[in-house]
């Protein structure tokens, strides 16, 4: 019942910056933790940033530094600001939530969007 939406994907140049973004809606009462993940073909999904509800931030060694993420809580809304981007950073990104429901916790997955970094 709850939907990540994201947006913001595309093809930039190396040097170049995107910024993503993923609003939460439908049936949520609480959003927990949201968080960025990025999957290559052929190889795992991994966590690229995370951050809670009270703000506290992870980051993957590969991109501190280089990535932003923030949250707007009342918005249900996460952020990806991604600067000085590297063909190694090409990938589907995928928005992620935990979220309670009547005392129980879901997980919920955006539906991915493209980053391409070339010349």
């Amino acid at each position: 019942q709850v939907q990540l939406v994201e947006s913001g994907g595309g093809l930039v140049q190396p040097g170049g910056s995107l910024r993503l973004s993923c609003a939460a809606s439908g049936s949520i009462f609480s959003i927990d933790a949201m968080a960025w993940y990025r999957q290559v073909s052929g190889k795992q999904r991994e966590q690229v940033a995370g951050i809670t509800s009270g703000g506290l931030i992870n980051y993957a060694d590969s991109v501190k530094g280089r990535f932003t993420i923030s949250r707007d809580n009342a918005k249900n809304t996460v952020y990806l600001q991604m600067y000085s981007l590297k063909p190694e950073d090409t990938a589907v990104y995928y928005c992620y939530a935990d979220a309670s429901q009547g005392g129980f916790e879901y997980n919920y997955w955006g539906q991915g969007t493209q980053v391409t970094v070339s010349s």
